[in-house]
């Protein structure tokens, strides 16, 4: 079961957050897992909202921002370095792009950033900071049962309401939500 996902199988994937899990920093969070090594695990939040926007993101950065974009929110990535900003999207022309999985590419350099937010054809999320774990870390966590796993799809990433992304994924797996909830003070 979850013990038994190899290493390599987890990135690129969706970690989804169980009630298990009592970190406030992941409370019903999907992290679309970027890498994981031996070394260790690194992710990004993907349906968490921060206060801010790309107006003010503009505002800091000194870059220009389509009129349709100035008004949609920045993520919280993670609580790992965040004010590093990570940008999720699906433009193939962008020069400085890796790629996630197919049809999903992430880019961290401010020369991809305002190409980006200029094209309004583009659909991107920017995450401020990163989810990390050290080595074992997140095998330990996923033996508790603090995390589930899924593969991850570019159209949930960059275009499902972020308010319904982790209900969405959970019940994708044929897994009713509530059923987690109630699980959760079962040991």
């Amino acid at each position: 079961m979850l013990a038994r996902v190899k290493l390599k199988t987890l990135a690129p994937g969706f970690l989804i957050a169980t009630p298990r899990l009592l970190d406030s920093n992941f409370e019903r969070a999907v992290v679309l897992m970027l890498e994981h090594t031996a070394a260790g695990s690194m992710g990004l939040v993907i349906n968490r909202t921060a206060p801010l926007t790309f107006r003010d993101l503009a505002r800091s950065q000194e870059i220009t921002v389509a009129a349709t974009r100035r008004d949609h929110a920045l993520f919280h990535g993670g609580p790992v370095e965040p004010y590093r900003g990570f940008v999720l999207h699906d433009c193939m022309l962008i020069e400085e792009r890796n790629e996630v999985f197919p049809g999903l590419f992430l880019s961290v350099t401010s020369d991809a950033l305002s190409p980006l937010l200029l094209d309004e054809s583009a659909n991107v999320r920017f995450c401020l900071g990163y989810a990390g774990w050290g080595p074992g870390q997140l095998e330990l966590e996923l033996k508790q049962g603090s995390w589930l796993f899924t593969e991850a799809n570019p159209k949930v990433v960059l275009r499902d309401d972020p308010k319904q992304i982790w209900e969405h994924t959970i019940k994708s797996m044929g897994i009713e939500p509530g059923w987690l909830v109630h699980a959760a003070g079962v040991n």
